[in-house]
């Protein structure tokens, strides 16, 4: 476990641009009253965000997400995530940027039937 709470704090002070700029609008509970943590252990994985009250895990993918390989090994943590009991949401790193109103209302609107 100990190995799981170094690498998490060593990802939480290497975030993505795309990353940092999701933990602005989630963090210090401003979407609705969740409490999101980011670079989590969750299982073997350890997520980008989660609200363990929600039950709710996103993942933010950028570019390397989309090879056949990286495909796999998402879908394959995908599934361990939920089997764990959590909704799973991808986002990309363009939606991040692109569209983080519309990411957000995807959030909430998933915690809403939580």
């Amino acid at each position: 476990m100990e190995r799981f709470k170094s690498r998490a704090q060593k990802l939480r002070e290497s975030q993505t641009s795309a990353e940092a700029k999701i933990w602005q609008a989630l963090r210090n509970r401003q979407l609705a009253r969740w409490k999101f943590r980011r670079q989590h252990p969750v299982d073997r994985y350890i997520v980008d965000f989660v609200t363990l009250d929600g039950k709710l895990i996103v993942e933010v993918d950028g570019v390397t997400h989309s090879s056949p390989s990286e495909v796999e090994r998402d879908e394959a943590k995908t599934k361990v995530l939920e089997a764990c009991g959590f909704l799973v949401l991808r986002v990309s790193n363009t939606d991040v940027y692109e569209n983080l109103e519309g990411v957000l209302e995807l959030i909430q609107t998933s915690l809403r039937f939580e």
